[in-house]
């Protein structure tokens, strides 16, 4: 059996000899997470074989050796079963010399141990997540503080990369298991700092302003290893700062500015694979969740000397008659709006619009880039002017539902009525808000029926507009809206044929047999209370008929003359 042969050597042979049977045992079962046989002893053998291999690494062993021992405990701590002799004291505090993590003043020189390392921390990530022993231990050997002090070494070593990647994934796992070593971060650690340090050296980030960075749109992109670290970088930085969306000192304001910053370029560049890129993207956007909504302004920047004579030199190779095409050719070139960079804003757009398309996980994957979206809509006015000229242009074609089709509006409209509460509300909102939060204006660009649950959420069935505040110009309607506007369903949302009339053709005691027939049916219905009468309150929400009735008749009683 082939732990107990790797069992006996451990116990008994040399250095050499444990290094190869360990080798040998781990090339076996290094695919398996949970270590089953029918031999009553396997958990046993498991057991002993880990206390093996922890009193060997306390030995003065060959470093290849060291790996070799590492490797194994690190498949077995996969297993719950096998932690138990894992998770004391003494055997966290050797994985921690071997990690360097108890040395303050120790450099990492020495190439030759950087695998010890790397296996170290890869054990420790495998023990911290799986036993609840190491996770109060982790916290009394205040082993944040330790990862903090390596990370710090290893900042600008490109080098070391593999030693980055498992220390930052080990401080999100603590900062994810314990809401304590969050605050620790956060304040006593000056976790932000670092961690956006962290993520300015694996993008090779090149400041050109206070909140602006040079990108090279024709570089190479990213290496796995620098995308690998960035990732594990931004998760560790999302729960350091999950509860950080109010700002209050001007310190934190200038620290998310240039974490934004920092994650407006990490929009802007691809990693290796476009699943990698997207995985990328999608912890960028979730960590801007996170910032602070006053701080966002700097996803935006204002045209640089080279892209505004780029600008000018685009309009001037254009006709002078084809003013509005100008516009259209600067857009789809630069993304500029309003003499603003909207590069990043169009990144998110399109990472949305991908999300919308896979057609699954919508509450997971699509709701955190929405919510951002309607954010910054709502409280930047560049980003939603922008937003609002890519997702609802001008109407001309209105002989389609709202929801028929494939443009982003198209999609939007549809996930307005999905099953999931939660993501159509998010979609409607969204909408609202580009529209200004006008309900004229959400109804002209989506239909009665499909806005008709945001609008009774609202209280806004009867009209009007939302609580907040935005700049009074108007839309502007094409001609083609305005000519077929009067023959609109406001229900659909589209232009529809004129139908007959069916009771053109009736006699007057046809038509009264329907009405009749028609108030029994809902009598019924109303009976059984299969269905409810509803009315509108005078503040726009629903409430029940006769309850409506008895308010606007006190509101007409309160307001009637009386001498």
């Amino acid at each position: 059996m082939d732990e107990e042969r790797a069992l006996y050597i451990v116990r008994a042979g040399e250095a050499g000899a444990i290094e190869r049977v360990l080798r040998d045992y781990s090339d076996k079962v290094k695919k398996a997470f949970y270590f089953k046989s029918f031999e009553p002893n396997n958990d046993f053998c498991l057991l002993k074989l880990c206390e093996g291999i922890f009193k060997v690494l306390i030995k003065d062993i060959p470093t290849t050796c060291q790996v070799s021992c590492l490797e194994v405990l690190r498949i077995l701590s996969r297993d719950k079963k096998v932690l138990v002799p894992v998770t004391t004291k003494e055997n966290m505090q050797i994985l921690l010399r071997l990690a360097k993590l108890n040395e303050l003043d120790d450099s990492l020189e020495k190439v030759s141990e950087f695998p010890v390392i790397v296996e170290s921390l890869k054990c420790l990530c495998n023990i911290v997540f799986n036993s609840q022993m190491a996770q109060q231990l982790s916290l009394e050997l205040n082993l944040a503080a330790k990862l903090c002090n390596l990370l710090r070494k290893c900042t600008d070593r490109k080098f070391i990369n593999d030693i980055k990647c498992f220390d930052l994934r080990l401080l999100f796992l603590l900062s994810l298991l314990h809401t304590d070593i969050r605050s620790q971060l956060r304040y006593e650690l000056q976790g932000l700092p670092l961690l956006t340090q962290v993520l300015e050296s694996a993008f090779s980030i090149k400041w050109t302003d206070e909140y602006e960075s040079a990108i090279d749109h024709n570089g190479p992109p990213l290496s796995p290893q620098e995308t690998d670290c960035a990732i594990e970088a931004l998760k560790a930085l999302f729960n350091v700062t999950v509860d950080s969306w109010k700002v209050h000192k001007e310190s934190d304001s200038h620290q998310f500015r240039v974490m934004a910053a920092v994650l407006r370029h990490c929009l802007l560049i691809v990693g290796p694979t476009e699943d990698k890129t997207e995985e990328l993207h999608s912890n960028a956007v979730n960590l801007l969740s996170n910032v602070p909504v006053s701080c966002l302004d700097v996803l935006i920047c204002p045209l640089t000397h080279e892209e505004t004579a780029q600008e000018a030199t685009t309009l001037d190779e254009l006709p002078s008659n084809k003013t509005a095409e100008k516009e259209t050719v600067l857009k789809n070139n630069t993304m500029v709006y309003n003499g603003m960079n909207m590069e990043a804003i169009h990144v998110l757009l399109s990472f949305m619009e991908k999300r919308i398309d896979k057609g699954s996980s919508y509450r997971e994957g699509l709701t955190p880039v929405l919510s951002l979206l309607t954010e910054c809509s709502r409280a930047h006015r560049n980003i939603r002017k922008f937003l609002k000229d890519q997702v609802l242009p001008p109407l001309r074609d209105v002989t389609n539902r709202p929801e028929v089709g494939s443009t982003v509006r198209n999609k939007l409209v549809r996930l307005m009525t999905h099953v999931d509460l939660g993501v159509k509300q998010i979609a409607a909102e969204f909408l609202f808000v580009l529209c200004k939060e006008r309900v004229d204006s959400l109804l002209k660009y989506t239909g009665y029926g499909n806005a008709a649950g945001l609008l009774a959420a609202r209280g806004l069935l009867a009209g009007g507009r939302g609580d907040n505040w935005y700049s009074e110009d108007e839309d502007t309607d094409t001609e083609e809206y305005k000519n077929a506007k009067p023959n609109i369903n406001l229900i659909t949302g589209h232009l529809e044929e004129p139908m007959p009339n069916p009771i053109d053709e009736m006699t007057e005691e046809q038509k009264e047999y329907e009405a009749m027939k028609l108030v029994n049916m809902l009598d019924k219905l109303s009976r059984e209370e299969l269905l409810k009468p509803m009315g509108l309150k005078p503040d726009g929400t629903i409430t029940p008929l006769e309850e409506a009735l008895n308010q606007y008749s006190v509101i007409e009683e309160t307001s009637s003359d009386t001498d």
